[in-house]
């Protein structure tokens, strides 16, 4: 019997512990497979080609006897929660971006989301990055031992001829020693260990586009991958615990960028306010801390709902200027706009103010995020207001914006409504709630009852057994009759709220207890595996 635990997550990459026998695992790993998987070897009608058509596959490929179960595009998986599944050929997938992308999206979604992946005859240090991130665990070390025969050195950046170990690029024990077979075997090895250094730390996603640049075949998978939105932001975090780096163009289309956009264009409910003002990004983040948006914040005195205008998430709300990726994001501030973040950040701009119209708009910017206020103006046929002479910071352009915003009512925010309407969807009364508020910590109450408080490592809104009752069907985790001792794993969920992500607080109810935490996986895993923490707890209420 097999078991597969996942440790850590990272979208489709896992950090697990595969067991077998007497024998576990850490994935990702390289290895001689034939030691754990001893028939593989003698094992025929494996190499069906991946193309091939249901009747053909289904009449060579072997029925499921011992591990791993091997997997094809056209034959629904036979495969079970803990297996170890193969899937043969994989490594002719990745000439071909758009058939690895849907073969891949029609795989992952048919097996059980607690198995371990085997791509045979696959892995090189330079293609190691886009397997893992696509959700292969295990490698063999046939690609890099083929190789070696070939004559051809291998590092993370490609492949070299194998005088390149005489020029010092590489000081591992086997270029000391002169061995080729060892050096490619030790490069595919240190690749993977630094791959799952970066899992761990949940930034694959920047590595994958810092590699991906030195194959185009690359860049198409990650590419086509990402226009597959469901599938991949269903599988993606909700928030993380480190900086989300958009340094390439492939940041705009990160399904975390598209997520945040989407909710701030389809969930976050604004104040009722007339004037909307268009506010320039600020290196420092949240961005109210930078010495640039105390000044506009100043000349606005109130008197308008703020919008603060960025690339890549488009817009950010201030009371959302806190909620992750918001005041986590890196991008390199160079001035210039490309034709990719206008156009993204024009239609976020254009969707928001078709959904919210307002009496007024001003755009108090400058550059590309003036250029894009403009686009979307032109998309929506909504007049936008100037108010920038010069540099948005100068005085003059300060006296504009507090001259055109003379006379008009102080704007009541409300940080808590707008907050729980992006981080659940659901629009809150929020009377008679009073928040107390010192920094970094935030705290909700009515009354005496205390219903809220603020994580301030992700701007989310932590809701208390009294505070789930302002929030009534949402997030959502039925267990059966037990009391949790500590988490929750997947084996005792009966049913989760589709909607639920990683890193998503979520109530957990059942006959005998109800519990309040956060999502350790998304709902659709929770369902499925077998095995795994679905929700860390951070109380329980026995009934």
């Amino acid at each position: 019997m097999a078991t597969f635990d996942v440790k850590k997550r990272d979208g489709l990459a896992r950090i697990a512990v595969f067991a077998m026998d007497d024998r576990s695992i850490t994935l990702p790993a390289v290895l001689d497979t034939d030691e754990i998987f001893p028939d593989l070897p003698g094992r025929g009608f494996t190499h069906v080609p991946l193309g091939a058509d249901e009747e053909f596959a289904s009449r060579y490929l072997p029925a499921r006897k011992d591990l791993p179960v091997t997997l094809h595009p056209a034959v629904p998986p036979a495969a079970a929660s803990g297996d170890g599944v193969m899937i043969a050929n994989w490594h002719t997938a990745l000439a071909n971006p758009r058939n690895y992308t849907d073969w891949l999206v029609g795989l992952k979604t048919q097996a059980p989301p607690d198995t371990a992946w085997y791509a045979p005859g696959a892995a090189l240090p330079s293609n190691a990055h886009i397997l893992c991130y696509t959700g292969f665990d295990l490698f063999d070390f046939t690609a890099v031992d083929l190789r070696t025969a070939q004559h051809i050195f291998c590092l993370p950046e490609g492949e070299f001829p194998e005088d390149t170990m005489e020029t010092g690029v590489c000081g591992c024990e086997g270029c000391r020693k002169g061995d080729l077979a060892a050096h490619n075997r030790l490069a595919l090895r240190h690749e993977l260990a630094l791959i799952a250094r970066f899992i761990a730390d949940q930034q694959l996603r920047e590595l994958v586009e810092s590699r991906s640049r030195m194959q185009a075949t690359h860049t198409a998978i990650l590419r086509h991958l990402d226009r597959n939105y469901p599938f991949l932001e269903e599988r993606l975090p909700v928030v993380r615990s480190t900086r989300l780096g958009a340094m390439t163009g492939e940041s705009l289309n990160r399904p975390e960028v598209r997520r945040f956009a989407d909710r701030v264009i389809g969930r976050y409910i604004p104040p009722q306010a007339d004037v909307l003002v268009l506010l320039p990004c600020s290196a420092r983040k949240p961005y109210s801390l930078s010495s640039s948006h105390r000044k506009f914040s100043e000349a606005i005195g109130g008197r308008a709902f703020e919008l603060i205008v960025t690339s890549p998430l488009g817009l950010v709300p201030r009371e959302l200027e806190r909620v992750y990726p918001a005041a986590h994001y890196d991008i390199p501030v160079t001035g210039y706009w490309d034709r990719e973040e206008l156009a993204f950040t024009a239609d976020v701009i254009a969707g928001f103010l078709q959904k919210h119209p307002f009496r007024r708009v001003i755009a108090h910017l400058d550059g590309g995020a003036l250029q894009a206020a403009r686009m979307a103006a032109e998309q929506t046929g909504i007049g936008i207001g100037e108010s920038c002479s010069s540099r948005p910071t100068s005085a003059d352009s300060l006296r504009d914006l507090d001259g055109l915003l003379e006379g008009e009512r102080q704007v009541r925010h409300d940080p808590v409504r707008g907050t729980l309407s992006w981080q659940f969807g659901l629009a809150v009364d929020t009377t008679g709630m009073s928040m107390r508020w010192k920094l970094p910590n935030l705290s909700v109450r009515r009354g005496r009852e205390y219903l809220f408080s603020l994580d301030p490592g992700t701007g989310l809104l932590r809701p208390t057994f009294e505070g789930w009752q302002y929030l009534p069907g949402v997030y959502r985790v039925r267990i059966d009759d037990f009391v949790p001792q500590g988490d929750v794993l997947a084996p005792g969920v009966v049913s989760a709220d589709p909607a639920i992500r990683e890193g998503d607080e979520v109530f957990v109810e059942g006959p005998s207890a109800v519990a309040t935490g956060r999502a350790a996986m998304p709902a659709f895993e929770m369902e499925a595996s077998h095995r795994g923490v679905a929700v860390r707890v951070r109380k329980i209420k026995k009934l």
